[in-house]
């Protein structure tokens, strides 16, 4: 049994793989224990780190840290590879409002730090490391560590003290915020999620098929062509109706279009109101009306899944021209896109294709619709984004009255670069595509061991500063992380209107805190969190690092 006690007390590399694991799978399990319905999930795994080491199973100092920073890495670049695609719209759509919030609750965290050094009698440095773990932001407490080492020459460990008493309670603070937040405001989760589908719904890009009869004798004896070449708007009429045969035809260029005959439409929904005025009115129509005529039309699903296509703008296929058929929209990341010709495909794009079964046998085999295919990760660009990100991350900016430079960090870095591969990548010819349960994967995974890491590296000292006074940082870091976050989430909400969904991915981004994000995500199945999240973490966490650095050099 020696073997046994080793494996558990020494520090092999069998010891680390096994006190890592059952960390992990620890505080998974936990994870799944709900009190009134509400489950930390994966933050149990800080917890358990914390306990683990606590009773003396620790691992390495210097592997813990790379365990804890690549763990991040991973988190972070998957998620922004997963949002990039719809970033920039939710950027446009209220973004700057979003902003504004998580900009608001770092300067409010900022200033409540500032009180709580005039008035507890605390030294500056271990506030900040406070504020550091009252906002789970680990590479703030990084940039505090090395502002202070750039000031003073020499280190104090009261800053990773205070980050590792603040975090815990950070984590159910943050988390308590939003549920407060929802108790106050009286907020119905399902209301809220029917009422995001419904503003999703009227966005700009997206699809919407609607049939109508043709009454406008402007357009009678048109060509579709000529009706294009008239209209302001873009759309796709993929079959006519006609009135004087009764059959359903494929529309062509040279169609000619007479009045009563019907259309079927999918175009942007905010295009709707003009089509009809142009056109004639929307009417109804039961689907399988458009399957009859003389020649048998089929809808089908297709996804592009040839490599070559990745980045191709749709008209350049040219199919409807060279295969007969027609593209009505596309679906891409959860959302419906108008078929423009200018729109650039992605690996995994779902075109919805009309034609006859022939034809869109041959549009098949252009497009791959292999989903096999798609199986096969794409790890070159994943690893590559890494070093990329690390490299952008390590970039030092001089701030005007602030002598050391400040840097998004080893996480922001990555979470940039991951973000406009996700947006840019397709058009530069690169394959970020990857299947949701991969990334998830990566995402979980990364997740995992950076709170492992965590809770392993706080575990030692974690009580014993707790009964040396430290007890008391705990009552700070609740100050830190509670009064910001409940303020702006309130102004957000009842003042600015922001829907509860959003609201919680701002408060996980704008606070850095990934558990709470996971948290926020369980209560949403269409990813308002994630992107809101994603949509102000990247300037929260610059704004984070320059807020420890310029903390320590004003109060250190």
């Amino acid at each position: 049994m020696a073997w046994f006690v080793e494996l558990w007390t020494g520090n092999s590399i069998p010891h680390t793989i096994a006190i890592l694991a059952l960390v992990i799978a620890l505080g998974l399990l936990l994870g799944r224990w709900r009190v009134a319905g509400v489950s930390l999930g994966t933050a149990w795994i800080l917890f358990v780190g914390i306990a683990a080491a606590h009773v003396g199973l620790t691992v390495e100092h210097s592997t813990l840290e790379f365990v804890r920073e690549f763990g991040l890495v991973l988190f972070v670049f998957s998620l922004g590879l997963q949002l990039g695609p719809g970033f920039m719209t939710a950027l446009k759509h209220g973004g700057l409002t979003l902003n504004l919030l998580a900009i608001g609750t770092v300067l409010l965290g900022t200033v409540c730090t500032a009180v709580l050094f005039f008035t507890t009698g605390l030294p500056g440095s271990t506030l900040v490391g406070i504020m550091s773990g009252a906002v789970t932001n680990t590479p703030g407490l990084g940039a505090a560590q090395e502002a202070f080492r750039t000031l003073t020459g020499e280190s104090d460990p009261s800053i990773a003290a205070g980050y590792a008493i603040a975090y815990p309670l950070a984590v159910l603070g943050i988390i308590g915020s939003m549920l407060t937040v929802r108790i106050i405001a009286r907020v119905d989760v399902s209301a809220e999620e029917k009422a995001l589908l419904e503003q999703t719904g009227q966005r700009m890009e997206a699809a919407q098929r609607f049939a109508v009869v043709v009454k406008n004798p402007a357009v009678f004896g048109k060509t579709m062509a000529q009706l294009r070449e008239i209209t302001p708007v873009y759309f796709v009429a993929s079959r006519i109706w006609k009135a004087a045969t009764g059959a359903t035809e494929l529309s062509q260029d040279a169609t000619v279009i007479d009045e009563n005959d019907e259309l079927l439409i999918v175009t942007k929904r905010a295009n709707r109101e003009l089509l009809t005025t142009l056109i004639g009115p929307k009417i109804q129509s039961e689907q399988h009306l458009w399957q009859e005529g003389k020649v048998h039309y089929e809808i089908r699903q297709i996804v592009v899944s040839q490599n070559k296509l990745n980045g191709i703008r749709l008209g350049k296929l040219a199919l409807r021209s060279e295969k007969g058929v027609h593209v009505t929209r596309i679906s891409r990341a959860g959302s419906d896109l108008v078929a423009v010709p200018g729109l650039r495909l992605v690996l995994g794009d779902r075109l919805t294709v009309v034609g006859t079964k022939e034809d869109l046998d041959k549009a098949e085999r252009m497009l791959g619709n292999s989903r096999s295919r798609l199986d096969a990760p794409n790890l070159i660009v994943v690893f590559l984004g890494i070093v990329l990100g690390v490299v952008v991350g390590m970039v030092p900016f001089d701030v005007p009255g602030i002598p050391a430079p400040v840097k998004l960090g080893i996480a922001g870095g990555p979470l940039v670069v991951a973000i406009l591969l996700g947006r840019f990548g397709p058009r530069l010819r690169l394959i970020t595509y990857s299947t949701v349960s991969a990334n998830l994967m990566l995402r979980e995974i990364g997740m995992a061991l950076f709170l492992a890491g965590v809770g392993l590296s706080a575990g030692e000292t974690f009580v014993g500063t707790i009964l040396d006074g430290g007890w008391k940082w705990i009552g700070y870091g609740a100050i830190i992380t509670i009064a910001p976050v409940l303020t702006m989430a309130l102004v957000g909400h009842l003042w600015l209107k922001i829907n509860y969904l959003t609201l919680t991915g701002v408060i996980a981004g704008a606070t850095t805190d990934p558990p709470a994000l996971a948290y926020a995500e369980s209560l949403s199945r269409h990813g308002a969190p994630a992107i809101g999240y994603a949509t102000v973490y990247p300037m929260t966490m610059f704004l984070r690092v320059v807020a420890a650095q310029v903390l320590i050099l004003l109060l250190a």
